[in-house]
């Protein structure tokens, strides 16, 4: 339940008696210690952290519906899998792409077909309930593109009203305004072996049929791109041009196409040459499962090395447990050990602390000193640098891993410093060169943001497209303040003003890369405190009203992914540990520690911590493509929670006015490991 502004102001009189309350030093210090004690037993031997990415059930339905069209079903691995999809199957019969969503077409319609596959008898009720809500939803004619495709390669679904994908686009130079390096980093990875794959169209029927998730029964007009009722719009010209494309397809099957074979071939060296230096094909489930269905499109064989390897790289993101299989859409080594190396560091563990060095030295060793796939958008004579999400993924360093490495490097010292002085310059440089035109930053590329790709038929997963954020653009200016950069700075002008465009009227920030207003809106107001803005404006402290009318009765703060769909459940959503951290650290920039709200909040995430030093959280925080797949960061729980309690015993120290005496160190029973684990923790 959330709380009014009215209601807000009677917890800040009647609020601070109650259970949990600060009631001495201990209850501050005993949390931080805990937490510290926690991360650092789950550390890596090799130094990392690493927590599992969590998702819906629609990674391990597609590789259901791959090892059928394959014909390497294994029996145990299927039955495992058919428990995972049916411990997500909600009540009414579907399945959601978040925690507390409503069922949603595409995860409900692949799960259907997998369980299918696996043998489930349509008559089971589970599945009865599956069919009605599929056809509820608009069935297999509302799937999107890529959906679609995976059905059309089991022979569930015709590849003529297939959206094709021309391998063509790898031609066009980059003089012409749509052209291959538009698209979304992502996207270029999940598009190129799909465009193999719609060259040849490797159609494996399996024995089954969904005509009953039709909603009027299996009719050829239901199958074909929907077009605006408007003649003289862009997306109905790229349907006319997809009719072209499948014309000259018929000529390419004829071997007469003029550029079809230079343009295969070209997609082909495309992907291999990305399979170097990554864990995968752009490192993602998608590009990878799509790169092993294109390798033996072309004629691949079982034991070839690539399709090995790619084989391997998929199965490297399984967990299997005795019943049950979970599949990650990737790994994020760098980003967890950023943050985590952050949170100790700033909650008072020595920066000489064996085991953060340790860590860092890790991250060091993750730089990327290659000039990726970021270079054709982005010209600047600037050395190579960046670092990635995962273990390996040389062409694509991202910004905001970057910047977030870059915050950890600041803060323990190596015992090679001039190591690590040299990389985060490097960084720093790096990650300056991409800001957009209207002054902010995205997460890959610079000034991805051609609208018209949105309207291409296949542009239907929502990631076409990589358009600066708020969130990431304030990390950067947070890492630009602590370089003391000038307000005055050209950059940094140009980065507030974008900010100052991006706010809404409620004072919040959307949030692009984590669930969703509350972390953009905590993000934004960290980085403008750091990089020095007045806080006391009153655009900023709208913000902090925003963040207050927004709090719930138990003191904490929870946001489900249903506002990327609608803003009017902004901050509606169970309380969790990461959110309600995020909201307190947006509180603690208005240096206040005894403001009702942000106490409240640290009350909250004090109560809610287990014994171990964790925090349970089974909401979903974290954001793919908005709209189509989140993510459950399984470290946000642990990492961001004891970097708000960090930030605010901080400031109690800062400002001189800790309540209850909450500055005074940790006491010394609290005894924190010094030395790495002898195995990986689970």
């Amino acid at each position: 339940m959330i709380v009014t502004v009215q209601q807000t102001q009677q917890h800040q009189t009647a609020g601070l008696t109650g259970e949990g309350r600060l009631s001495s030093v201990h209850d501050l210090a005993t949390a931080v210690a805990r937490s510290q004690r926690y991360l650092l037993e789950v550390q890596k031997p090799e130094g990392y952290w690493i927590g599992e990415l969590m998702v819906d059930c629609t990674l391990v339905a597609d590789m259901v519906l791959f090892h059928h069209w394959e014909g390497s079903v294994d029996p145990v691995w299927q039955r495992k899998a058919v428990n995972h999809l049916f411990s997500l199957q909600l009540p009414d019969g579907g399945w959601n792409i978040y925690p507390g969503g409503q069922p949603e077409v595409n995860a409900t319609v692949k799960a259907y077909l997998a369980l299918k596959l696996a043998g489930v008898p349509v008559t089971d009720p589970r599945m009865l309930r599956a069919r009605s809500t599929a056809l509820s939803l608009g069935g297999v004619p509302r799937m999107n593109t890529f959906s679609k495709l995976y059905l059309a390669l089991l022979g569930l679904f015709p590849w003529k009203y297939a959206p094709t994908i021309p391998c063509e686009v790898l031609l066009i130079g980059k003089w012409f305004h749509v052209n291959f390096w538009e698209m979304s980093n992502w996207s270029r990875g999940m598009l190129v072996p799909l465009a193999i794959i719609n060259h040849f169209k490797p159609m494996r029927p399996v024995g089954v049929r969904i005509d009953e998730l039709f909603p009027e029964g299996y009719h050829e007009r239901d199958l074909r791109l929907p077009r605006d009722p408007q003649i003289l719009t862009t997306r109905n010209f790229f349907i006319w041009l997809d009719r072209l494309h499948k014309f000259a397809e018929l000529w390419a099957q004829a071997g007469i196409h003029p550029f079809r074979k230079r343009a295969l071939k070209r997609a082909e060296e495309w992907m291999l040459e990305r399979f170097e230096g990554s864990d995968g094909l752009a490192a993602i489930f998608p590009a990878i499962l799509n790169s092993l269905i294109a390798l033996k499109a072309l004629g691949y064989p079982n034991d070839h090395p690539k399709v090995v390897w790619a084989r391997q790289k998929l199965k490297e993101l399984e967990h299997e447990t005795e019943d049950d299989i979970r599949i990650e859409p990737c790994f994020s080594p760098v980003w967890d050990t950023a943050i985590v190396a952050i949170a100790l560091r700033e909650s008072g563990i020595p920066e000489n602390h064996p085991r953060l060095k340790q860590a860092i030295a890790w991250l060091l060793g993750k730089e990327i000193r290659f000039r990726g796939d970021w270079q054709y958008k982005n010209a600047a004579d600037v050395a190579p640098s960046g670092w990635v999400f995962e273990f390996e993924n040389k062409w694509n360093p991202d910004v905001d891993d970057t910047a977030m490495v870059l915050l950890a490097l600041r803060l323990v010292p190596t015992d090679n410093p001039a190591q690590r002085d040299e990389a985060y310059r490097r960084g720093l440089n790096w990650m300056l060169t991409f800001q957009c035109k209207d002054g902010g930053w995205a997460a890959f590329d610079k000034d991805c943001t051609k609208n018209i790709l949105t309207k291409v038929p296949f542009a239907d997963h929502n990631a076409m497209l990589d358009p600066e954020c708020a969130d990431i653009t304030a990390r950067i200016l947070e890492v630009l303040g602590h370089e003391k950069f000038p307000l005055d700075h050209p950059q940094v002008k140009k980065a507030l003003h974008y900010l100052r465009t991006q706010q809404e009227t409620d004072g919040s920030w959307y949030g692009r890369w984590g669930v969703n207003y509350l972390y953009g809106t905590w993000q934004t107001l960290r980085g403008l405190h750091v990089l020095g803005v007045d806080m006391q404006q009153d655009w900023l402290l709208k913000a902090r009203d925003w963040f207050e009318s927004v709090q719930h009765e138990d003191g904490g703060w929870g946001e489900r992914c249903n506002t990327y769909e609608d803003p009017v459940f902004k901050g509606c959503g169970p309380s969790t540990a990461s959110q309600t951290a995020w909201a307190v650290m947006g509180l603690c920039v208005f240096d206040d520690p005894n403001r009702p709200s942000l106490v409240r909040g640290i009350e909250y995430l004090i109560r809610t911590q287990n014994p171990d030093g964790s925090w349970t959280e089974d909401e979903v925080t974290g954001t793919g493509f908005p709209k189509v797949f989140y993510l459950k960061y399984d470290m946000y729980r642990n990492s961001w929670p004891l970097l708000a309690l960090a930030t605010y015993r901080q400031l109690c120290e800062q400002t001189g006015v800790p309540p209850n005496g909450a500055s005074r160190a940790l006491d010394a029973s609290l005894v924190l490991p010094a030395n790495p684990p002898s195995g990986h923790p689970g």
